[in-house]
């Protein structure tokens, strides 16, 4: 019987957003091959109960709460990496003998005290944390934030240089994390995102309006907002959905007065699905250069046409499937443009998503690497 501990970063349930996505449907596809995981998770509070979803692909599920000391803010390791460290952690590794993978740099402070021990040790790389954090910096308006995320982005160049030579593998996300590891530590493998998606919704004609959505607690997200709007406010005639669970008084107070966009939550992915099935086409936006985003492949899988700026991919394939603008003029071009057309592109869509982007393919790959069989 295969055996893997897989250490993450949060609790990866519900799936809604960003690295827990992939962390979750990670799981899933490894379990579905018949691989056990004991799941660690850093939680900022226990819960109470843990998911009947968690349970079905889990053999044990072991939480540690984040520490809340501000003063790791002073420590030379990042504070993402600094907060999560455990003994207890540490015991219930060396109490099951099987390989770990870490699910990203931020779960991976143990390390120094499991060198020798004989375990195999795999990453996750699903940022390049020193320019992710350089990125949230750059899109921080507020001035401590702003500082506080330039200097994690400091102490992660660092600890990064120092420690991914220290694993078996990274698997990482993008052909531009893949290149960052291969030219400095030789050991990167390409293994694309985990979305959950199994085939390609048929749509046909037109939707009703133009979706964004998003954590729109993150900066990125915001400043990603914030141009949509107002591109939508000078397109009177197409209609906006934002959707999202995150949103404070300051986006909702942008909005309510303009009379072509409206916010949603999101709160559930059955009302997820409805929303990208009655979208006509969808914003995705980014400022921060760090591979491909998962929610490219929930719009592409899910909904009509997907208009992107450069930064929410860097795949060839995934870009052919999708409306390109790199400036501001050329997304608002793509949107009359998709605006004026009906939807036909479900076969071409099928024929590169199910082929190459498969959770169940990507699963086997990893467990051969892992499991060197």
């Amino acid at each position: 019987m295969k055996e893997l501990h897989l250490i993450s970063f949060n609790y990866p349930y519900p799936p809604s957003y960003g690295g827990i996505i992939d962390v979750y449907y990670k799981i899933r596809a490894l379990s579905d091959l018949g691989i056990k995981i004991h799941l660690h998770c850093f939680v900022d509070d226990i819960p109470e109960i843990i998911d009947q979803e968690v349970k079905n692909i889990t053999e044990n599920v072991f939480f540690y709460k984040k520490k809340k000391n501000p003063f790791h803010y002073l420590s030379a390791v990042p504070f993402a990496a600094a907060i999560r460290t455990s003994d207890a952690l540490f015991e219930n590794l060396m109490s099951i003998e099987a390989p770990i993978l870490f699910e990203g740099l931020q779960t991976t402070q143990i390390i120094s005290r499991l060198k020798g021990k004989g375990y195999k040790l795999y990453l996750r790389f699903h940022n390049n944390e020193s320019e992710y954090y350089k990125g949230l910096s750059s899109s921080e308006k507020n001035i401590f934030k702003k500082i506080v995320y330039r200097i994690e982005s400091l102490k992660f160049a660092d600890y990064q240089k120092k420690l991914l030579k220290e694993f078996e593998s990274v698997f990482c996300l993008s052909e531009k994390e893949f290149n960052e590891v291969d030219s400095y530590s030789k050991n990167a493998r390409l293994i694309h995102i985990f979305h959950g998606n199994g085939s390609v919704r048929h749509l046909n004609g037109k939707g009703d309006y133009f979706l964004f959505h998003g954590d729109l607690s993150t900066s990125d997200n915001k400043k990603a907002l914030e141009e949509t709007i107002r591109m939508f406010k000078n397109l009177p005639q197409h209609k906006l959905v934002v959707a999202s669970d995150r949103a404070g008084d300051d986006v909702k107070k942008k909005i309510h007065n303009i009379g072509n966009i409206n916010i949603v939550p999101i709160e559930t992915s059955e009302n997820l699905h409805l929303l990208f099935e009655n979208a006509h086409a969808n914003i995705l936006l980014s400022y921060q250069n760090s591979g491909t985003k998962v929610k490219l492949f929930n719009a592409l899988y899910n909904s009509r046409f997907v208009i992107i700026n450069q930064n929410i991919t860097d795949d060839p394939a995934l870009i052919s499937l999708c409306r390109l603008g790199i400036t501001s003029d050329e997304i608002r071009q793509r949107i009359i443009e998709a605006a004026a057309e009906n939807y036909n592109e479900n076969e071409i869509r099928s024929k590169v998503l199910e082929k190459n982007y498969a959770d169940n393919a990507k699963a086997i790959e990893m467990s051969k690497i892992i499991f060197k069989n």
